[in-house]
């Protein structure tokens, strides 16, 4: 198999000041990539805009002698996210891979959240995806090639309490970074999915209860170096026949994802009525239900 080389190659990571985003910036860099540095400064909830730290990120490249440079627009709003590939283009003359990776956590149980809570959070991990990926479409599109790596969460394909908004944007981007795959192959350009398992400052604003203290010192081992290697894979050639997959990393272990598809099925000649829903169609189905789980449920393990 071909090396995972990104000599010569030209990324954007967005939200890269910081946590998962700046290791994915710097081991992007070490692999030879020339690498834009998207980071706005804000909070974990999106708000209380500092000076970059994405500035502290360029300079440690550059020290290795690496190429880097910084951007402090917002992935949230379509001329911002332009302007993050045009400092691409710019600066560097091309584009072959954005890391959809910049998000905010406004966390509440859903009957008291509310939309000041929801939007932001879709803005940026969803609005944001697509916004950052259409951006950069049209030059993968010319040079008939590029990849796309966007972060999910378990907060939507398995789920979690007081989540509802990440865990909807989360999914959306499952089925964004698809669409992207099926509608871009034929120019060569692969997207796919990376659900992290890592301490970040995102998974530090998680509340502080009896309930959640053991899971979050478990996911306190989890650092957020162990994410870097498989984005840099998937953004470089060694990937090139990868696309429209949905991959978990957790420490030193990695998962492939099920798509959704039918588990069980039932028919009635005669269609069906309320009633032979409840008499018949839920008897035959029940055992197939899915579980009201978490994430925590399913990965019950230690980290490996």
């Amino acid at each position: 198999m071909q090396a995972a080389s990104m000599e010569d190659k030209v990324v954007i990571v967005t939200g890269s000041g910081r946590g998962i985003g700046r290791e994915i910036a710097l081991l992007m860099a070490e692999h030879g990539a020339k690498v834009v540095v998207n980071d706005t400064g804000a909070s974990v909830s999106g708000q209380d805009e500092a000076a970059s730290p994405a500035d502290e990120v360029v300079e440690l490249i550059r020290s290795r002698g690496g190429e880097a440079v910084v951007s402090r627009d917002s992935v949230a709003e379509w001329p911002s996210a332009q302007r993050i590939v045009a400092a691409a283009l710019d600066n560097f003359g091309r584009l072959d891979c954005v890391v959809n990776n910049a998000g905010i956590l406004r966390d509440r149980i859903f009957h008291q959240m509310t939309p000041e809570e929801w939007l932001p959070v879709i803005n940026v991990h969803l609005n944001g995806s697509f916004f950052m990926s259409r951006a950069a479409a049209d030059s993968f599109k010319a040079q008939r090639s590029g990849a796309f790596v966007h972060m999910t969460s378990t907060s939507g394909i398995v789920g979690n309490f007081g989540q509802a908004n990440y865990a909807a944007a989360k999914m959306g981007i499952i089925g964004l970074s698809k669409s992207i795959a099926l509608d871009m192959q034929r120019y060569g350009v692969r997207s796919n999915c990376i659900s992290p398992f890592a301490w970040s400052r995102m998974i530090g604003a998680i509340p502080d209860n009896p309930e959640q203290r053991e899971r979050v010192e478990k996911i306190k081992t989890m650092t957020p170096d162990k994410i870097a290697p498989f984005a840099v894979f998937l953004g470089s050639d060694a990937a090139k026949d990868i696309s429209g997959q949905i991959f978990g990393v957790r420490r030193n272990e990695v998962f492939l994802f099920s798509h959704i598809r039918p588990v069980r099925s039932v028919h009635r000649a005669e269609g069906w009525t309320p009633e032979t829903i409840a008499s018949h169609l839920v008897p035959a189905l029940r055992s197939s239900f899915a579980p009201l789980d978490r994430s925590p449920e399913v990965f019950s393990w230690d980290p490996i």
